[in-house]
């Protein structure tokens, strides 16, 4: 076997960027509001955390708009990351979490007066995450599917 020529050897490194570059390129994650009745998704850049989000809107004789809202209090970049945005199952909720991968902390992403807004980052202390359920309740919740209420 012959070692490969230079031009060979750039040819194939080449070949091979651009096979994983769009994969590696890859720098904002979407994901859609859960709320049935609302055509509104969320973008998230993956480093910096920053949400903002888009919808469309009608506007007469045209075929539409695009409405979109740019980053406002708290969704804006936070210090460097692994973020991802989740949607959760309810039906009516118009917000997203963003979350980040590498330190566990959470926040909410919600549309507010034309700007995406979050909540402060955040991670549930030991003592909440680690309860375990309880023979009555099953789910560690209330048992009616009700959000947890505050004290």
């Amino acid at each position: 076997m012959r070692p490969l020529g230079s031009a060979a050897l750039i040819s194939a490194v080449l070949a091979l960027g651009g096979f994983f570059g769009p994969a590696l390129a890859a720098s904002y994650d979407f994901v859609p509001a859960p709320q049935t009745d609302l055509n509104r998704i969320y973008r998230i850049d993956r480093i910096t955390g920053e949400v903002s989000s888009c919808q469309y809107g009608l506007q007469e004789g045209t075929v539409g708009v695009t409405l979109c809202y740019s980053a406002g209090e708290g969704a804006g970049a936070q210090a460097p990351g692994e973020y991802g945005l989740v949607a959760s199952r309810h039906e009516r909720e118009g917000g997203v979490f963003r979350v980040n991968y590498r330190t566990g902390q959470m926040s909410i992403c919600y549309v507010f007066d034309e700007r995406v807004v979050c909540t402060p980052q955040t991670t549930p202390s030991p003592a909440v995450s680690s309860a375990a359920p309880t023979a009555a309740t099953p789910s560690g919740g209330s048992g009616t599917g009700a959000s947890p209420q505050r004290p």
